[in-house]
Order: structure tokens, then C-alpha cells, then sequence
């Protein structure tokens, strides 16, 4: 049977939380009709909120950390969620990332179990801020210079697939405050591994101008917003 690690870091997102971890049981009953077995790891690291009691309420495994470290908060969350699964072999399990502010669609497990049954090794999934969050010409800058069918391929933590084997060969996350996923990427890249770009299960995050870490999807979308000041 393929297995499923989802892994999410979480630190302080008491706002938040409760939303991504909502549809990520949407998304893992999918996966489960789909004969996969799937674990999800939740990772309170330095939390001093109350994100451990709103992660409480789901059913997900939760591993607590005090690294305030991104790299280092995924790294332990795929250990715990490898360890529950007891894979017999790593080429059959898919490690599926996301972030503790954003909202996955129900199609996000089952997509990349598509592409892994197609044989990628690695999905660089799309992400787009909430536009909620954003003022209406930035909405409009957005939608101007994003093209449905056509992802461009950055490396977004929030959506970011990889087989278990490649993982494993890439040296996994480095336990680093920021940028653990590009470095995986590279590592997987220089592997030959194969590399999908999709938009199909676009992951929706916060459009907030302060993220977890200094050069985050955060960062960007303020880069970005100082256009429209």
C-alpha cells in the first residue's frame, strides 16, 4: 500500500491553524478512498500560543520542538511521520509538505499520489496568497502575471511533494532557519530526480506581510504589495 507523511510546522498560528488542519482532513479522507495510508505529523515548535490546543482538536500526531528553526521542525516531522508508517520500502511512501497558514484543496493528496503512480520523484506545487488579505490592485497584479497551466516551478514549502526514497538520498531538510526547502530541491535535483512543476492542487496561504521567517512566501508578498502603496 503507498503511504502518505504530510508534515506541517507550526509556530504561534493559533489564528490560523485550525483552518489548514480542516482541510487537510478533507484532503486525507480523499487520499484514504484512494487506498493510501496516511499520516499526519503537526509540529509545534517554540509555540507559546495556543496552536497546541487548537491541534489537539484534529486528529494528527503532534511532536513538539523548541528549535524555532523551519528546517528543523519539518526534519522531525517527517522522522515522527516515517516512524508511524514503518515503510518496508521508502520508494513506495510520498511526503507531502505544507505550511500552518495555509488551506490545502481536497485534491492536494490525491494529485501528488497521481504523479508519484506517473513516476515523479518530486512536485513543486503552486501557492497563491489569500486575496483576502490583499489590496484589490494587488489582487489584480496577481491574477495579471499568474497563468493557470503554466506553474513556473519555484519551490514553495507550503507545496512541496517528494518520495520517500528521494528524501532519504537528498540528506532530507537541513535544520536551517529558512530556504530548507530550495535546499532540498537542489539536493534532489542533482540526483536526477524527477521533478514535476503542477498547478492542479494549488495550495492558497496567508497573504500576511510578516511570515515565520525573513525571507519567506511572506516576504515576497510584501515585496510585492510596496507597488501598490
Amino acid at each position: 500500500m503507498t503511504a502518505v507523511a504530510v508534515v506541517v510546522p507550526v509556530h504561534d498560528e493559533e489564528e490560523l491553524l485550525a483552518r489548514c488542519l480542516a482541510s487537510l482532513t478533507v484532503a486525507q479522507e480523499a487520499a484514504a478512498r484512494a487506498g493510501a495510508r496516511v499520516e499526519v505529523v503537526a509540529v509545534l515548535d517554540a509555540c507559546t500560543d495556543r496552536s497546541a490546543a487548537i491541534a489537539a482538536e484534529f486528529d494528527v500526531t503532534l511532536v513538539e520542538v523548541s528549535a524555532a528553526r523551519v528546517g528543523t521542525a519539518r526534519r522531525a516531522g517527517v522522522s515522527a511521520a516515517l516512524r508511524r508508517l514503518d515503510p518496508a520500502d521508502l520508494a513506495q511512501v510520498w511526503i507531502a509538505n505544507t505550511d500552518a497558514d495555509s488551506v490545502v484543496p481536497a485534491n492536494w493528496l490525491t494529485h501528488q499520489l497521481t504523479l508519484m503512480r506517473a513516476g515523479s520523484d518530486l512536485m513543486l506545487g503552486t501557492v497563491r496568497p489569500d486575496f483576502a488579505d490583499l489590496a484589490p490592485a494587488h489582487v489584480a497584479y496577481w491574477r495579471a502575471t499568474h497563468h493557470r497551466g503554466r506553474p513556473p516551478g519555484n519551490t514553495h514549502g507550503a507545496n512541496l511533494g517528494v518520495r520517500g526514497s528521494v528524501y532519504r538520498a537528498a540528506g532530507g531538510f537541513t535544520e536551517v532557519p529558512e530556504h530548507e526547502d530550495v535546499r532540498l530541491v537542489e539536493a534532489a535535483r542533482a540526483l536526477g530526480a524527477i521533478i514535476t512543476p503542477s498547478d492542479v492542487a494549488e495550495v492558497m496561504t496567508s497573504g500576511r506581510f510578516e511570515g515565520r521567517t525573513p525571507g519567506g512566501y511572506a516576504a515576497f508578498v510584501r515585496a510585492t504589495a510596496a507597488q501598490f502603496a
